[in-house]
């Protein structure tokens, strides 16, 4: 089974200096059909206005992966991480007992466009953890490239939760596949351009959820920028 999840058909929240699409259930966006999908609980497409930011907040037993797109988020949190996340990095904070952190664009003339995730863990009040790494360009064009998982296996960033994620440029005449287990879903977020999977064209903001689907293939890119979950049921 793939279903489509359009764009405009995620909750939307106007704060001014925050914009933000929510493809599950968030704070004041609530649809029992949408409260998440595997252990994937969180998809916020956020933009954050110039010298505008999140004030610090606290998250518990919660793996929280930030994706930026364009502009920087400068993350600062009580282990002491003082960070900026640029475009090309994958960064996890594991909640665990308890973090407060903040994220700010500190640009006076650039939005920050990022993606926040939260996954559901596998254990519950471990200490707080930090990592962020760099993806190069040339590890995504045309392919999968894996930047998050529980063993942090070719190069990736360590998830305490049963799902891997990846990302992926693609071009016209570029594919991918990647085998599903049985008991697994999938999940596909495409940031931007356009993308085929499984037979199935996405846009920007368009998600495909996918169960009982032992293939996936991504095809006829155009200018495509892609996250897959791999996620326990």
């Amino acid at each position: 089974m793939i279903q489509l999840r359009p764009s405009q058909e995620r909750g939307f929240a106007d704060h001014g200096w925050l914009k933000s699409f929510h493809s599950f259930s968030f704070a004041g966006y609530f649809d029992p059909a949408h409260m998440g999908w595997g252990n994937l609980r969180v998809i916020n497409e956020d933009r954050i206005a110039p010298d505008k930011g999140f004030g610090t907040h606290g998250h518990r037993d919660m793996e929280i992966v930030s994706y930026v797109m364009s502009g920087a988020l400068a993350h600062k949190d009580s282990m002491g991480n003082v960070q900026t996340i640029r475009p090309g990095e994958v960064q996890r904070m594991s909640a665990g007992s308890g973090v407060q952190h903040s994220e700010y664009n500190h640009a006076v003339d650039e939005t920050t466009h990022f993606l926040q995730i939260w996954i559901l863990p596998n254990v519950q009040g471990i200490e707080p953890g930090y990592e962020q790494k760099t993806f190069e360009t040339e590890r995504k064009q045309g392919r999968l490239c894996l930047v998050a998982s529980p063993d942090g296996a070719q190069g990736s960033v360590s998830l305490h939760a049963d799902a891997r994620l990846y990302a992926g440029l693609f071009e016209t005449g570029q594919t991918a596949d990647l085998a599903l287990a049985a008991q697994r879903k999938g999940y596909v977020f495409l940031v931007r351009g356009e993308l085929v999977v499984n037979g199935l064209t996405l846009h920007a903001g368009d998600a495909a959820l996918l169960d009982d689907e032992p293939l996936l293939t991504l095809s006829d890119g155009v200018d495509a920028e892609v996250l897959v979950f791999d996620l326990s049921a």
